[in-house]
C-alpha cells in the first residue's frame, strides 16, 4: 500500500461567477508569494479539478496551507467538498453535477507572527463514490459566515495538496 501525492497550483484554480478569492503575488523579501486571497467577511468559493489517478480506497486528505495576511490570532474555518464523474460509465450531466456534502474544519491562527505558514487537514469521506482515473472538482470555501471564523483579514491559500492510498 502506497500513497498517492498530487499538489494542485492554487492559481490553476476555476473561480465561479462571484464571490471568489483574489490573485495575488506578495514580493516578499527574499522571494515572491503566490496566493488566493480568501476574504474575512464574505464567503469565498473557488474550484480545482483533478484526475483521481492511482485512487485505491478509503479518505482522501486534503492539506490546505496558508497564512494570515495581517492577523495573528482567530480562527478560520474552511470546507471542501467533492464531486467525481468516471467517464464513459456515469452519465450524469456535467455541468449539473452535484457536490458530495463539504466538510469543514476550523484551524485557530498559531499566533506571533501574521505571516506564519499553517497546514490545515480535511480528511474528506464524503468521497461521491470516487474510482480511480476520475474526473474530480475540488470546491474548497472559507465560510466567513460561519460563528467560528474570527480571523480578521485575509485567509492567504499558497498550496492543495491531496493525498489517498493506491489500493
Amino acid at each position: 500500500m502506497a500513497t498517492v501525492s498530487h499538489e494542485i497550483d492554487v492559481w490553476g484554480d476555476i473561480p465561479p461567477a462571484s464571490n471568489f478569492p483574489t490573485k495575488d503575488v506578495v514580493a516578499g523579501t527574499a522571494f515572491p508569494v503566490r496566493c488566493l486571497d480568501f476574504d474575512a467577511a464574505t464567503n469565498e468559493t473557488t474550484f480545482f479539478v483533478f484526475q483521481a489517478a492511482g485512487y485505491g480506497s478509503g479518505n482522501i486528505t486534503c492539506r490546505l496551507r496558508w497564512y494570515a495576511d495581517t492577523a495573528s490570532t482567530g480562527s478560520v474555518v474552511w470546507a471542501v467538498a467533492l464531486a467525481a464523474i468516471t467517464p464513459n460509465t456515469d452519465t450524469q450531466d456535467i455541468e449539473t453535477k452535484a457536490f458530495a456534502t463539504a466538510q469543514s474544519v476550523t484551524t485557530a491562527h498559531l499566533g506571533t507572527t501574521g505571516q506564519r505558514l499553517h497546514e490545515t487537514s480535511v480528511a474528506i469521506s464524503n468521497l461521491d463514490s470516487v474510482a480511480a482515473g476520475d474526473w474530480c472538482v475540488l470546491r474548497v470555501v472559507r465560510d466567513a459566515a460561519n460563528g467560528s471564523d474570527d480571523m480578521a483579514g485575509d485567509a492567504c491559500l499558497v498550496a492543495v495538496l491531496l493525498e489517498w492510498s493506491d489500493t
